[in-house]
């Protein structure tokens, strides 16, 4: 199933989530590394500071064990809603703030 994500990001914890999104730590977590690492490269911060991103998740609560291995981690007030087509996404890009984390 497809989603739109927001959420707050963490900003004392963004140097570690770039180490872990970058290093491979969640690149090789089963069966969801890859997308999260896809996703967080394709995230764009909004204007009131929090991130958007879309990703794929077949939990049949979204984002569950994304969450409970790497997102609860990085972000707080998580909010999915489910879309037959992903929508643009605009805003700067979130990547770049973690690179700057680091």
């Amino acid at each position: 199933m497809k989603y739109t994500v927001i959420a707050q990001p963490i900003p004392e914890n963004l140097s570690r989530f770039y180490v872990a999104l970058s290093d491979g730590t969640i690149a090789k977590q089963e069966p969801d590394g890859r997308e999260i690492v896809a996703s967080m490269q394709r995230a764009k911060i909004q204007d009131d500071g929090s991130v958007q991103w879309n990703e794929v998740c077949y939990c049949a609560t979204p984002l569950a064990h994304e969450r409970q291995t790497v997102y609860d981690f990085y972000f707080t007030d998580i909010h999915t809603e489910l879309v037959d087509e992903y929508p643009e996404l605009s805003g700067t890009p979130f990547w770049d703030t973690l690179e700057k984390a680091k």
